[in-house]
């Protein structure tokens, strides 16, 4: 007797490139990456449709949405649902559900549907311990080149920071700007640190020779001082 074979997926790792994929959405067809050349593309998903800790999620993206596209940073959400479901939900919330201050809130970004998990699946978002047929909350930061950057993992019952969602964009995208690290808890104003020499001679110049925007702890910890 024939069994079915089913492809394996393993979840992209960082700094591997984020899988290809074609899939509809709230917003029409989006085609990834090709779409989103030159832009870092936050891809999130969500157990499912109609679930409260979900709702208060797409509420909060929903109302950072331009301060995401403010930062060259677009949003694409996904749960294991129809789009009618999606459409459907999503007008639910904007005429219908207020919470922590916010409501009439239109999300703006595509949702996909993704009732086969295609992508979910791509992604790595099932986790058939804890359920083989909704996506965990999963968050993948993607960069302009289509490189996965950081991932987040969350249980089902626990929704998400979002603020610190915004701190990690905003901590890769300095990283890269100025080639510099971000110590623990860092916010934006605060100290980075500098990279580590690579030679006892550069350890010793760098220690000898700080100057008024740089200090060292010691020779593998310098940071440079942020104006404020």
């Amino acid at each position: 007797m024939e069994t079915e074979q089913k492809e394996i997926y393993n979840m992209p790792r960082i700094g591997e490139e984020a899988p290809h994929f074609v899939a509809k959405t709230t917003q029409g067809e989006i085609h990834f990456p090709e779409d989103y050349k030159g832009k870092w593309v936050i891809l999130f998903s969500h157990p499912a449709d109609f679930t409260p800790v979900c709702t208060t999620e797409f509420m909060t993206f929903a109302s950072m949405q331009e301060e995401f596209k403010s930062m060259n940073v677009e949003l694409i959400g996904l749960s294991i649902d129809s789009i009618y479901a999606h459409i459907a939900w999503l007008r639910t919330i904007k005429e219908k559900i207020k919470w922590n201050g916010m409501e009439n809130l239109e999300v703006k970004f595509p949702v996909i549907e993704d009732i086969k998990m295609e992508v979910a699946n791509k992604f790595g978002m099932i986790s058939p311990k804890e359920s083989t047929t909704q996506a965990v909350r999963a968050v993948f930061f993607i960069d302009p080149e289509a490189k996965i950057r950081t991932i987040m993992y969350y249980p089902q019952s626990l929704g998400r920071n979002f603020e610190e969602i915004k701190r990690v964009i905003q901590g890769l995208q300095k990283a890269d700007a100025e080639g510099i690290a971000t110590p623990a808890n860092w916010h934006p104003g605060d100290d980075v640190i500098m990279p580590a020499p690579g030679s006892c001679g550069l350890a010793k110049e760098r220690v000898e020779s700080q100057d008024a925007e740089t200090y060292c702890l010691d020779w593998f910890l310098c940071f440079k001082k942020e104006k404020k």
